[in-house]
């Protein structure tokens, strides 16, 4: 911990800039959240922040893609997502129940009235970010 090395793609910062002002602070506070939670992990020294499918997504080593948008067909919600052919999501509905709202096994949404449940999503973010060598345990290590 503490050693983490952050490496950002100069476009992410345009889309962030890009953002309604009314979802521009949550969207920073989900990427302060991944940022953390890499931070918090034993054994993660490299998370690549970067563009894919022009949404703010992070890369690590060992773990799953993890992204983050707001859409404006859907104006009241932002969402983190994750890759629906992992076991994240169906592991964060058996873990954390009703404390997320789920879209199927591809991400946690939120609304923008809502306050973000941080410790859990924490937990959500670091099982992505690690995803490849906790995916044989049964709540992927949360």
């Amino acid at each position: 911990m503490g050693n983490l090395k952050v490496i950002t793609d100069p476009k992410v910062a345009a889309v962030f800039a890009n953002y309604p002002d009314f979802v521009r602070d949550k969207m920073q506070l989900l990427r302060e959240l991944v940022i953390e939670a890499a931070e918090e992990t034993d054994g993660l020294y490299k998370l690549e922040e970067t563009l894919k499918w022009g949404e703010p997504s992070f890369v690590t080593k060992d773990g799953s893609t993890l992204r983050m948008d707001w859409k404006e067909k859907a104006p009241d919600q932002y969402a983190m997502y994750f890759h629906c052919s992992t076991r994240l999501v169906d592991t964060f509905r058996l873990v954390f129940n009703h404390k997320f709202q789920y879209e199927g096994k591809r991400a946690i949404v939120f609304q923008l009235n809502q306050k973000i449940p941080k410790v859990e999503l924490k937990e959500c973010i670091k099982a992505a970010l690690t995803y490849h060598k906790v995916k044989e345990l049964i709540t992927l290590g949360i």
